[in-house]
């Protein structure tokens, strides 16, 4: 039960916190969206929830609610340059099918 967070990834969540002066991390979750079902969400944690799964990897913390949790188990979260694209990247191994356009999967 576990999200890990890989070195580029903690440079830029440390770097967007940097700019923006304050936060704990920030919070991975999913929501309903998209053609497949689900989409991921990224927002800063300035407070951190009681029902909050902590996990901190190269001295960033990543949030994340119980119920996300179930879809998010063993993601590891990464940000990468390809070409004029770059962005945070998700390595989920419970993904079952994404659609065409890769803003939503399904589980």
């Amino acid at each position: 039960m576990m999200i890990t967070v890989t070195q580029n990834a903690a440079n830029h969540i440390q770097n967007f916190l940097t700019k923006r002066g304050k936060g704990e991390g920030i919070r991975l979750g999913v929501k309903t969206s998209g053609c497949s079902g689900m989409a991921y969400t990224l927002e800063f944690v300035d407070e951190i929830l009681p029902e909050d799964l902590v996990f901190e990897g190269h001295g960033v913390k990543v949030f994340v609610d119980p119920k996300s949790h179930v879809y998010l188990d063993g993601t590891e979260l990464d940000y990468t340059k390809e070409g004029l694209q770059e962005g945070f990247k998700f390595a989920n191994p419970n993904v079952k099918d994404e659609c065409g356009c890769g803003e939503s999967f399904h589980v």
